[in-house]
């Protein structure tokens, strides 16, 4: 289903954080967020799932404004996962965490139905928490909370994925393979995303908001320019697509330094216990900076 955001514009306290953002989400396309901190992406977020009423301009998911739905026709088709989006869950089963899943969907008397059951286990498969199933969500593991909040928004069946930073605080194997989740789902999705590396390899499109406008919006290659990476992250980098299809950022050593060319380089494996099984490029660049560039998401 299509996202269209059209002259948004939010004002907090009567600070303008947003001003006139347009962008546009096709159906089946993932598209990043990227910008520095305080740039408005989450507020943006906010007023796509309908947390925070806009002062001006349209959101619209599948065509109608997202505030002409109501709440409950609107959480049918937008799910968010947002960061630290757990809340108060604690002695609640990963299975009940992902049945709330399905609350937009229940009638009045709230009781889960055959399609409520199915829905929740396809989640439950897909995002790979079958084998702790039973378990008290505060028991696990980082990367194991995120795809459990990923398979409650998809047990949703929503149109549209909203996602705020999952990928933090996980390590390198669980952000590819959540990553790789995320990509399979073939849901429309629009996700901040600080680190840009890994925008690069998950999303179709960018969009890059600065001082609460877009300053660009295209595929990945056109936004992440090295004038943008001056200009709104400051630092100096450019972005190449390799042979294998992923697209790689090279920074140099310090912010806004002059680029400097790559000296000797080699390959190998990193280590099994990484926990990641794919090849890399080990590079030690002119500037002094050792860099290692996985080549491809874990097997």
């Amino acid at each position: 289903m299509k996202l269209t955001v059209d002259q948004l514009h939010i004002a907090l306290d009567r600070t303008p954080i947003l001003r006139d953002v347009n962008l546009e989400v096709r159906p089946g396309d993932v598209v990043g967020l990227v910008g520095p901190n305080g740039s408005g992406k989450s507020t943006l977020l906010r007023a796509v799932y309908r947390s925070l009423r806009p002062a001006g301009g349209v959101v619209r998911v599948g065509g109608d404004d997202v505030w002409a739905l109501s709440a409950r026709t609107a959480a049918r088709r937008t799910a968010a996962v947002l960061q630290d989006g757990g809340g108060n869950t604690g002695g609640l089963t990963v299975a009940e965490i992902v049945a709330l899943g399905r609350t937009p969907h229940h009638g009045l008397l709230g009781r889960d139905g055959e399609e409520d059951r199915r829905a929740v286990q396809d989640a439950i498969d897909r995002c790979g928490v079958r084998p702790f199933a039973d378990r008290d969500q505060t028991t696990l593991s980082g990367g194991e909370r995120q795809r459990v909040l990923l398979a409650r928004a998809l047990a949703q069946r929503p149109h549209l994925l909203v996602l705020d930073e999952l990928t933090n605080h996980l390590d390198i194997r669980a952000r590819f393979e959540l990553l790789d989740l995320i990509r399979s789902t073939g849901v429309t999705t629009l996700a901040v995303l600080h680190d840009l590396d890994l925008a690069a390899r998950l999303c179709d499109r960018l969009v890059a908001l600065h001082e609460g406008t877009v300053v660009a919006a295209g595929p990945v290659l056109d936004v992440l320019t090295p004038p943008l990476l001056r200009t709104v992250f400051g630092v100096h980098a450019r972005t190449d697509r390799h042979a294998d299809g992923v697209v790689r950022i090279s920074y140099d050593a310090q912010p806004l330094a002059h680029e400097e060319v790559y000296g000797a380089e080699g390959g190998s494996a990193l280590p099994d216990d990484d926990g990641v099984r794919a090849h890399a490029d080990e590079r030690v660049c002119r500037d002094g900076v050792g860099r290692c560039e996985q080549a491809q998401y874990p097997a």
